[in-house]
């Protein structure tokens, strides 16, 4: 029986099967962060229990950490008790944690593959639904709940209904200044934000197969925000390149050995998807998103659709969603002033992200009107940006690097976006008040989001 890659990797991770009901599925990782664990720790507590594998978790604190003055003791009480308390439940359980400070802390969907700990073929989980970015090793990732955190914890498994497959093709080659932000932003508004509701999502064709691995993790990431459980792409050279000598990757003749499992990590020809779209990457331009959910997304030059485009269900909230935004169907936002911008997140926090930022704003200022944060996906990251003189073209732009964490993505910490301002964000949401209660996101690429911070305005990156 031909078999696609997700049946692969899920087949050979199935425990048992409860009849007419979930597949008991074994996990080879877990990640942890402060905000999801905290009552999985407490029940285990509860129940006297011991993690049952506790060499295959690794804790770190991301979301609620600050960008600045990390060596000093976090200020906001709320947040300096999430990080606090899972150092102590990470002590306590005998755990792997990579605390604040520490040189492999950072956002935990960008250290996990930058040190070989997502490898292709495993299953992942972790209490985010962006855990879908390991995906692109080539591996089922995907988020879960606080009680299935439990469930990992204390058995190494965890209940889930197997979910459909689909494949998303992406024929030809992107055009130059698309970045694969763009990719996965144009993907969306197409599938739309429910359209890959109960799938498991596999990335394939030209575009996808030319992508650097650090483009991949973000196409990736953004499959949770069309519904998808997650996303992955077949390894390849790419994945093989991209991991050979990481610090947690087999080495010598192990990683002969292993490298020649991957290789049959691929659908079979002739294997059947429950669902297959196609798209041609000579379509996708630059991104931005004009609304409140990553599905209301149009090419930069475009204009906004106009309301009886809408099918008359959505207009609603689709009305509701221009008002919080301070935009109208049927105008353009290209030009529009703008008062944020924001790079980093596990969606652009990686190296090529401050490679294309830093390249396009060298020689260039940035415009007095606008507050950047620029914030590193881990201090690997940060090490990297130092060691090739990026920071040095981002100051003499006139920017300041910021340190290691989720930052501005979601606003548990202190960089929040102010009400009623417009913040080009590179991260993966844009709900209300997700960037600070009143805030406006339009999320972008990393050369988008170069273009605004220079110009102070919505600009295309090509012109």
């Amino acid at each position: 029986m031909k078999k696609t890659l997700f049946d692969k990797i899920w087949d050979t991770h199935v425990v048992s099967t409860v009849q007419e009901g979930p597949t008991q599925l074994y996990i080879d990782r877990m990640y942890c962060h402060e905000v999801t664990s905290p009552q999985a720790f407490d029940g285990m507590r509860k129940r006297g229990l011991k993690v049952f594998r506790p060499e295959q978790i690794t804790c770190m604190p991301d979301h609620n950490i600050p960008t600045i003055h990390q060596e000093s003791p976090i200020e906001d009480p709320i947040s300096k008790k999430q990080v606090d308390t899972l150092t102590k439940n990470a002590l306590d359980f005998g755990l792997t944690h990579y605390q604040m400070g520490h040189e492999k802390n950072g956002i935990i969907h960008v250290v996990g593959p930058e040190n070989g700990l997502s490898l292709p073929g495993m299953t992942m989980v972790c209490g985010d639904s962006h855990t879908s970015t390991h995906g692109a090793l080539g591996a089922v990732a995907f988020g879960i709940g606080t009680s299935e955190v439990e469930m990992v914890l204390a058995t190494q498994c965890v209940f889930q209904s197997r979910p459909k497959t689909m494949r998303i093709n992406i024929v030809g080659k992107l055009n130059p200044g698309v970045t694969s932000k763009d990719l996965a932003l144009y993907v969306i508004a197409k599938v739309t934000t429910g359209g890959a509701t109960g799938y498991f999502v596999e990335y394939a064709g030209e575009a996808i197969e030319a992508l650097s691995m650090e483009q991949r993790l973000t196409v990736c990431n953004l499959s949770i925000e069309m519904g998808a459980r997650g996303g992955l792409v077949a390894p390849d050279e790419i994945t093989f390149s991209y991991l050979k000598g990481r610090e947690f990757a087999p080495k010598g003749e192990e990683w002969e050995k292993a490298v020649a499992k991957w290789k049959e990590l691929k659908s079979d020809e002739g294997a059947v998807f429950d669902k297959e779209v196609t798209f041609d990457a000579a379509d996708i331009d630059p991104m931005v998103t004009y609304g409140t959910n990553p599905g209301m997304g149009m090419g930069i030059n475009d204009s906004i659709p106009s309301l009886d485009s809408i099918d008359e269900a959505s207009q609603i909230s689709f009305v509701k969603s221009l008002d919080y935004m301070g935009y109208k169907p049927g105008e353009k936002i290209m030009g529009k002033a703008i008062d944020y911008v924001f790079l980093g997140s596990c969606t652009n926090g990686r190296i090529e992200d401050f490679r294309i930022f830093a390249d396009y704003v060298k020689g260039k200022k940035k415009a007095d009107n606008i507050t950047v944060w620029l914030v590193p996906g881990s201090w690997a990251v940060d090490k990297q940006i130092k060691a090739e003189g990026l920071d040095k073209v981002l100051i003499e732009a006139g920017f300041q690097l910021r340190q290691p964490g989720c930052s501005a993505c979601l606003a548990m910490n202190d960089d929040k976006v102010p009400a009623g301002k417009y913040a080009v964000s590179t991260s993966n949401r844009n709900f209300e008040g997700r960037q600070g209660p009143g805030a406006r996101t339009i999320l972008a690429g990393p050369l988008v989001a170069a273009a605004a911070a220079v110009t102070g305005r919505i600009t295309d990156p090509r012109i």
